[in-house]
């Protein structure tokens, strides 16, 4: 099997990717939230522009796949009307933010993320996928999502902590941005191209004892479909939204606004909790804990088809179950119980790993798999 691309950056609207079904074209939420127009709007453009399918990536961001070259540049124009994107795109390259979903207008979580957002022009230049994570709820929610940089609280206040590293440092508010200004200048200074991600870089040649010291506040409770203050959870199964589903759903739900998550669950703010065949309102749902990346023919790195073996398989899989089409393993970073990967058109099986670890068998077909005990 030949090795998997490994691109180096992420789609935006500006710059989309190439895949094989068209272009990618990303849409990065402000404050991983949409007004119910902007969704319902974004729904339209994904079934005049795209497939009809919207993306809801491990990064909160929201994407449009099957775009026609000769279409980018209109749908541009829309996604402006929208308010929906950066009029420079090197401020959506920088625009990597991450938030917990959970926060309430005003609050800390909204100022910072508001202050960095307008200051993004002060950053030093920072690999593509360098990002930032706002996670100052009562517990931390982001804790195992990528991000560089993040913002986190304990019983005494605000921190600032650098990936990779256990601790950070105490910040007022006040102080808070111009310190993560400083923390991304060291990091510019310092990185290299082995070292273009801050967990890797500390590894290297550790971390300035200015930004260490402060433990962070508890991990929470990982969030499931079903009912919260702010709205209605739903799940969506591999990430997808199915453009007219989703509209009919936000549109019935009386929502205000749509929240987008890293965990393929979406909330309707304000929203009525609407019955649904399409996404999952049963935080038990095997799918919850089935990963698939769109598979071939839609990435041209894929060797087989993956989301249909996947749902075919998650009940059967005790535990969770990633599927790859490639080693790449996009749709998953981290270990899954079972991880099933493409190669030549058949799948490799990896136990208790990722998707680039080695099989412990090889060779197996869909059928095979269907009789095979898993656990």
């Amino acid at each position: 099997m030949s090795d998997p691309v490994v691109q180096g950056w992420c789609p935006g609207a500006h710059r989309p990717m190439m895949s094989g079904d068209g272009l990618v074209v990303r849409v990065r939420p402000r404050l991983a939230r949409l007004t119910a127009e902007q969704t319902l709007g974004l729904c339209d453009l994904a079934d005049r522009f795209g497939n009809g399918t919207i993306d809801l990536t491990n990064r909160a961001n929201l994407q449009l796949r099957g775009v026609d070259e000769q279409d980018h540049q209109p749908l541009l124009k829309e996604l402006a009307a929208l308010n929906l994107l950066d009029a420079e795109p090197g401020i959506e390259v920088r625009r990597n933010i991450l938030v917990s979903p959970m926060y309430e207008t005003g609050d800390l979580t909204a100022r910072l993320a508001q202050e960095l957002t307008d200051r993004l022009e002060e950053l030093p230049a920072l690999p593509a996928k360098f990002g930032f994570a706002i996670d100052t709820g009562v517990d931390r929610l982001l804790s195992g999502d990528s991000a560089d940089i993040r913002f986190e609280c304990n019983a005494e206040g605000l921190i600032l902590r650098a990936d990779g590293a256990e601790t950070g440092c105490t910040v007022t508010e006040g102080q808070a941005i111009d310190q993560l200004i400083a923390m991304a200048n060291w990091f510019s200074s310092n990185f290299t191209s082995d070292t273009r991600r801050m967990a890797r870089l500390i590894a290297a040649i550790g971390l300035p004892s200015e930004w260490q010291g402060e433990q962070p506040g508890a991990i929470g409770t990982p969030l499931r479909p079903g009912p919260c203050n702010t709205g209605p959870l739903y799940g969506a199964p591999f990430g997808q939204l199915p453009a007219k589903d989703l509209y009919d759903l936000v549109d019935s739900s009386g929502a205000i606004a749509l929240r987008v998550t890293p965990w393929r669950l979406i909330l309707l703010e304000g929203g009525a909790a609407i019955p649904t065949a399409t996404f999952v309102s049963n935080g038990t749902d095997p799918l919850m804990t089935t990963d698939a990346c769109p598979g071939a023919p839609f990435c041209p790195q894929a060797h087989v088809e993956t989301r249909e073996i996947a749902r075919a398989l998650a009940p059967h899989v005790c535990g969770s179950l990633h599927v790859s089409g490639c080693a790449k393993g996009c749709a998953r970073m981290g270990s899954a119980d079972v991880t099933l990967v493409g190669n030549a058109g058949r799948f490799d099986l990896v136990k208790q790993g990722c998707a680039g670890d080695e099989p412990c068998q090889h060779g197996l077909t869909p059928e095979t798999l269907m009789t095979m005990d898993l656990t």
